[in-house]
């Protein structure tokens, strides 16, 4: 009996543990529970994403939608990404989630700040607040406490001001991103006790200063970006102790030097980006050191050479980039034939030099048959090209302009399908236009000018190239028309002709016109790469990028064309520019030419124009480069208002008789102060007839009277003939008044 009580003393006892230790437990759950009812409450229409959460099912807690639980109950996780948050983080109390692990806040929009009391979350191993661009203020100093952190991800955020230095406590982080946040101020020192990470982003922000030695610590790192900052200086040596490095972003900063020769001491080194610096001197032969160097892109910095050895083993190098330096190298040093995966080579606005030929005649780039783009524009390099550059199949983008290159661009037995921007401008090229190019139905980009190509433009060209949106044959040396069939494009934007030898009409069937019938918009979703096209804009040579397609326009200037501007050009109502200057154009202005709303340049100087300037004039909106001088056109010059901005007189000159703002007042309302010159002269000189001719009878009678005065019967019938003529001429001087007053009043 004594054992049996013994026994229910122990098993009440036990019982009695227990729920002390659950009484805790449930405490903690419910605080939990109250606690994220309290912050529903303090966010606008809560109640469509967060409906399950209220205290009347609080025992059922980890049933709430995006709330996960441990095995005790507690919660561990709360993912509220993209629920639409509405409202701040101040209701929300932190200490209330002793076990919180993950807490994803992204893509809502939260306001405020971020509290003090987030530090309070010492379990978290996981925080994302990105995408909530309406929080302010700056990073709380409290987030040094969160010492089980693993991935911080805090982007696309309002906050300001500076990383504070207690970042370097979470030393169990492996990936940090802060990029749009924008932080201020320079990267704490203390970043290099974060010696487990792997991942460090912090892109598009107002960071300055250094980059600090105490990067080279972070011997796990394999993804560094400092991209779009102001960071200055050079490139500390420690970099070359991440052993792990993949991927390195450094563009758009102030950083200066020499790279580091040890650069490539990462035998993992996949992507290098270093644009829009400072780096000078020679790029480092390293940087392939590892063989797996996928990406390289050091544009827009003052680069002075390349190793030959830096590429010439690097066989996994798809894409490479070294636009806008000051590169001085042989071609052929730079690059091998065992490059076979290369996709994008770009090196425009260098001094490389050189030919693309092999002592054997063909060009080395032909065995890049992954080649998509190749750009080599501004350099000085000659020779001339191979018919195997049509047979790269994927080959998109190729830009050799402003070179030396010549002789005449050869045909291939197959055709570059796949092409879709070609620019060979400013070289020496000559010979027909390509018939390389006759069944390129992708093109939509074709700059040819500045070379001596010569012959007519061939009858196919819109069949051949019906993609085509910017066309250039500036400055050769074609002749004979402009073929109808030009007229055909339905896509063109922008076309031009000018300084060539073409005679004849313009073609008046602009109705497959259709990419300049109406207002186009900027696009920018044109080749990848975008390009340039050089066009002479407003009376100034312009490089237009092409990826951003707004630009409509028409060059022939410079040619020998006559006869009328054809009216079918009023319809185009998508130009912003016309330019038909120094041909033999004739005949009067369009009437409706003030159809072309969004006209900004009109050029029509240097032709044999006559008439006056249409009225429809005063119907440009956007005209801001006028020329009609070197004309025969006359009469007052329209009053519109954008016309009354046009203050250059120079615009107008040399042509018949032009009058009016900004040359010299008309005489009165007439149209045209020529004409009203003109009628008073024809007026003085008619009376002058008039009254010579009075004067002529009147002498004539007068001496033959004279002759008979001495008879009587003379005398007598010569009195009765004096009085008929007087009575003769009165008449006829009032009936010559008479015609001149009413022609007069019908002139006015």
């Amino acid at each position: 009996m004594k054992h049996l009580n013994s026994v229910g003393l122990f098993l009440l006892s036990c019982t009695c543990l227990q729920l002390s230790a659950a009484a805790p437990a449930t405490a903690g759950i419910s605080r939990e529970a109250e606690a994220l009812v309290n912050w529903k409450a303090s966010l606008v229409s809560a109640d469509e994403s967060l409906g399950s959460w209220s205290l009347a099912n609080s025992t059922s807690l980890c049933s709430w939608t995006h709330i996960s639980c441990d095995p005790a109950g507690h919660i561990i996780g709360l993912d509220l990404d993209g629920t639409s948050l509405n409202g701040t983080l101040d209701r929300l109390d932190f200490s209330a989630f002793p076990q919180l692990k993950n807490l994803m806040l992204s893509n809502n929009s939260l306001y405020g700040t971020i509290p003090v009391g987030i530090g309070n979350l010492t379990s978290l191993v996981q925080l994302y607040i990105s995408y909530n661009p309406y929080l302010r203020g700056a990073i709380p100093r409290s987030i040094g406490q969160l010492k089980h952190l693993s991935e911080l991800i805090l982007s696309d955020v309002g906050l300001d001001g500076t990383l504070p230095e207690e970042i370097g406590n979470l030393t169990t982080l492996e990936e940090l991103y802060l990029n749009f946040v924008p932080l201020t101020g320079s990267i704490p020192l203390t970043i290099g006790m974060l010696v487990k990470l792997r991942v460090l982003s912090m892109q598009h922000n107002n960071l300055t200063g250094n980059i600090p030695l105490q990067i080279g610590n972070m011997t796990e790192l394999y993804a560094l970006y400092f991209s779009d900052n102001h960071l200055e200086g050079q490139l500390p040596g420690t970099i070359s102790n991440l052993i792990n490095l993949q991927e390195l972003g450094l563009s758009i900063n102030q950083l200066r030097g020499h790279i580091v020769t040890k650069l490539g001491n990462s035998s993992s080194l996949d992507m290098v980006n270093i644009s829009h610096n400072k780096f000078s001197g020679l790029f480092p032969p390293s940087i392939c050191m590892g063989n797996v160097l996928r990406i390289v892109i050091a544009e827009y910095n003052r680069f002075t050479g390349i190793h030959h050895q830096t590429f010439q083993n690097c066989t996994s190098l798809q894409i490479v980039v070294f636009t806008a330096n000051n590169i001085v190298a042989d071609i052929r040093d730079i690059f091998c034939e065992h490059l076979g995966q290369l996709r994008m080579i770009a090196f425009s606005q260098n001094q490389l030099y050189g030919t693309l030929l092999r002592d054997e005649g063909e060009i080395f780039f032909c065995n890049y048959t992954s080649l998509d783009l190749i750009d080599l524009s501004y350099n000085v390099l000659h020779g001339g090209l191979s018919k195997c550059f049509w047979d790269i199949p994927w080959l998109g983008f190729m830009d050799l302009s402003n070179n030396s290159f010549n002789g005449v661009v050869p045909l291939s037995r197959s055709f570059p399908y796949a092409l879709e921007y070609l620019r060979l401008a400013n070289n020496h090229f000559e010979g027909p236009f390509p018939l390389a190019l006759k069944k390129c139905k992708n093109l939509t980009t074709l700059d040819l000018g500045g070379n001596n190509f010569s012959g007519t433009i061939p009858y196919w060209i819109s069949k051949g190239l019906p993609g085509l949106r910017f066309f250039r044959l500036s400055s050769n040396m074609f002749d004979g028309i402009i073929p109808r069939q030009i007229l055909q494009f339905s896509r063109l934007q922008l076309l031009d002709l000018s300084k060539n030898k073409l005679a004849g009409a313009i073609p008046d069937d602009f109705v497959n016109f259709t990419g300049m019938a109406c207002e186009q918009n900027e696009d920018s979703s044109y080749h990848h790469f975008g390009g340039n096209i050089q066009i002479v804009w407003k009376n100034v040579d312009y490089v237009y990028t092409t990826k951003i397609a707004g630009m409509v326009g028409i060059d022939l200037s410079g040619n020998v064309l006559s006869q009328e501007i054809p009216g079918g050009l009023t319809t185009l109502l998508g130009l912003r520019y016309l330019n038909l200057s120094g041909n033999h154009l004739s005949g009067c202005i369009p009437e409706d030419i003030g159809n072309l709303v969004v006209l900004e340049s009109l050029d029509l100087s240097r032709n044999q124009l006559s008439g006056e300037i249409p009225p429809s004039f005063t119907g440009f909106r956007s005209m801001s480069a006028l020329n009609l001088s070197s004309n025969k056109l006359y009469g007052m010059i329209p009053m519109g208002n954008q016309l009354q901005t046009l203050v250059d007189p120079s615009i107008y000159i040399n042509n018949l008789g032009l009058c009016g703002f900004p040359l010299e007042d008309c005489v009165n309302s007439s149209p045209s102060k020529q004409n009203e010159r003109s009628q008073a002269e024809d007026r003085e000189a008619l009376w002058l007839y008039c009254f010579v001719a009075a004067g002529f009878i009147f002498g004539f009678w007068l001496y033959w009277g004279m002759l008979s005065f001495y008879s009587e019967t003379g005398r007598c019938a010569f009195y009765q003939y004096v009085d008929n003529m007087q009575e003769k001429f009165t008449k006829k001087v009032h009936s010559c008044i008479s015609w001149f007053q009413a022609k007069a009043s019908n002139e006015v």
